[in-house]
């Protein structure tokens, strides 16, 4: 049995990624007279307002199939990283699932195999898992990224190369 057909595992999933649309408070590319009418509409109800950020993604940037750990308890770890003008953060590589948001700036991330892709405020992506990559803020403003470790006893989140 994968981690994702276990039932208390969806609904540690679905509690985290709901937790994750609240505190980043994410918008996606709503007008700003789209998201007045949905804040006042939620203030109405009673209810949080909701932006749907990444909806049901089975795979990660690199396009492999999403897999979680197998036969380990479940952890889940969550951090705001902050890069400065110039900052890196190695050649590294995951064990398991990363869930990160571009809170600011843009981030360019160049993977094992010359492949570069650049993420801006706002992306949402499931990070490659195993593949050597490099994340690197290119820009001069400060990039901060939510980072959401889906790992497991036993399983490293970032193995540093």
């Amino acid at each position: 049995m994968t981690f994702f057909q276990s039932r208390s595992a969806r609904s540690l999933f679905a509690a985290m990624a709901f937790s994750i649309l609240v505190i980043t408070g994410c918008s996606s590319t709503s007008s700003s007279s789209t998201q007045s009418s949905t804040t006042s509409t939620a203030a109405d109800t009673g209810k949080p307002q909701s932006s749907l950020v990444l909806d049901k993604q089975a795979q990660t940037v690199l396009d492999q199939l999403l897999q979680y750990p197998g036969g380990s308890q479940a952890q889940v770890s969550s951090a705001v990283l902050t890069f400065a003008p110039g900052a890196s953060t190695g050649l590294h590589k995951h064990e398991a699932p990363l869930y990160v948001y571009v809170l600011e700036g843009t981030i360019t991330v160049t993977y094992d195999g010359g492949i570069v892709k650049n993420f801006s405020e706002g992306s949402a992506i499931l990070e490659a898992v195993g593949i050597a990559h490099n994340g690197e803020n290119k820009t001069d403003k400060p990039v901060k990224l939510l980072v959401v470790n889906m790992g497991a006893a036993g399983v490293a989140n970032t193995v540093t190369l």
